[in-house]
């Protein structure tokens, strides 16, 4: 009889740890492991900001998936664009733009999340994310190009729209990307005679009435105020109404001129969940609590696109929110059940109690809530970092990260640019395909295309 073979969608938290576990707990020829994931590392998501603003460097936080001794999972390449259950079929679209499909016994499924996005005039087409590795390269480039460009203008509004800066989204990624941006902006220009600092302007907006809410009054009233007494103009209560490539217009009727939006207004599930034909919970595939999705056989969901009921909290219908903390969790749970699944052993629920929350705002700048104490400054940033630190999965990413921190406290920042996309001007729309996803008619049809070549 031919193994079972267990697939796995995603390279994120929980489809690595989920990998990790299976790899370590499988007999040898107990079934096939196969994951997908266009590329073979672990993206560590909460650093992106420190890789944007030059502290850390790309590779510092993109962990191989080949180091392990233990490894024995095959990659596919490509990204998961649609999933038959009955058919028990994923259709997988290459890096190569191949199509190719994976049948599967057991399917695990973390694709994660994408940028969420609204229907405003201009703003996929001059918007940035922060979201993705090349993003935050990109991101970096272009703000520091925009320092050489002011400079190098004689055009007095040009040099003004190219010096203003606005970040989108008041959460987590909004927060760190406008405090490390800004950091590395006001260290830059001191090497820009020609440019007045007085010019250089930050913009944090967010339709929320608070900034980062989950950490509570107290410490979301700390970092908005280090965030404004270093300059940065923080707007609640706002969004954009429209984003040209020169200006961006907000709600309340203000027009900022711009050459830099930058997009982190949250995220939403993977569009694969759609393509299952089965329940979602606003977008994320509704699960049981031990991450099975009811009434498909063999199918789990995990991560950011999974509705996991929170059984830590007391709350009817709370599910666990998109965080690293649950993910890494939740996929060395879901090995476990599908080693028993495979068993005949029984499944066992999911359970985590959140553990709190950290947000680096860059230098000696934090505010960090562990188990509920609240915590700021210097004792805030060394329990961020830590936390972090710790997180990352190998020895080699320890060591590159801590030795980016040391070298950037020692040494401070760099402004090389590297002229990632210099002369592309890169979007949302082009780091996140979004629209590679098929139908669920469309997956039956390539499901169908591969039982005729079998038959």
């Amino acid at each position: 009889m031919a193994r079972p073979k267990i697939l796995v969608v995603g390279a994120g938290f929980a489809g690595v740890g989920c990998v990790r576990r299976l790899e370590r707990q499988l007999a040898p020829d107990e079934a096939d492991l196969c994951l997908v994931t266009p590329f073979s590392y672990q993206l560590y998501l909460p650093l992106l900001p420190q890789v944007a603003s030059g502290v850390l460097t790309p590779q510092s936080i993109a962990v191989s998936l080949r180091r392990s001794r233990r490894f024995r999972t095959r990659i596919n390449p490509g990204g998961a664009i649609g999933v038959d259950p009955k058919a028990k079929v994923c259709v997988v679209r290459r890096t190569t733009g191949e199509i190719v499909y994976e049948t599967y016994d057991r399917i695990v499924l973390a694709p994660g999340s994408i940028t969420r996005t609204f229907d405003i005039p201009g703003l996929v087409d001059n918007a940035r994310g922060m979201k993705t590795l090349a993003e935050a390269a990109y991101v970096r480039d272009h703000v520091i190009a925009q320092l050489d460009l002011a400079d190098a203008s004689q055009d007095e509004a040009e040099r003004l729209s190219r010096l203003q800066f606005v970040v989108v989204g008041g959460g987590y990624a909004g927060t760190e990307t406008a405090a490390c941006l800004q950091r590395l902006t006001m260290n830059a220009v001191k090497r820009y005679p020609r440019l007045d600092p007085a010019l250089i302007k930050w913009h944090l907006i967010d339709i929320a009435p608070k900034l980062m809410p989950e950490l509570g009054d107290k410490l979301g009233r700390s970092a908005q105020k280090v965030l404004s007494d270093r300059g940065i103009e923080i707007s609640l209560g706002v969004s954009i109404a429209k984003a040209g490539p020169e200006e961006v217009t907000f709600t309340d009727g203000r027009v900022v001129p711009t050459r830099t939006l930058i997009w982190t207004a949250g995220v939403v599930a993977s569009p694969l969940m759609n393509t299952l034909g089965a329940e979602t919970v606003r977008g994320r595939l509704a699960v049981a609590p031990d991450m099975s999705v009811p009434g498909l056989d063999g199918v789990f969901a995990v991560g950011d696109a999974a509705a996991v009921p929170d059984l830590a909290k007391d709350e009817d219908g709370a599910v666990c929110p998109p965080t690293a903390q649950h993910a890494m969790r939740q996929g060395r749970k879901v090995a476990d059940n599908v080693l028993a699944s495979l068993r005949g052993r029984p499944l066992e629920s999911y359970k985590h109690k959140d553990l709190g929350l950290v947000v680096d705002l860059g230098g000696r700048d934090a505010v960090s809530k562990p188990l509920g104490i609240e915590l700021r400054g210097m004792p805030a940033q060394a329990v961020a970092r830590g936390y972090h630190w710790s997180a990352l999965r190998t020895n080699v990413a320890k060591t590159r990260v801590l030795t980016n921190w040391l070298l950037n406290a020692v040494a401070g920042d760099d402004f090389v640019r590297t002229g990632f996309l210099a002369r592309t001007p890169a979007t949302l729309r082009d780091f996140e395909h979004s629209d590679a996803y098929l139908t669920p008619e469309e997956v039956r049809e390539h499901s169908a295309t591969l039982l005729a070549r079998q038959d």
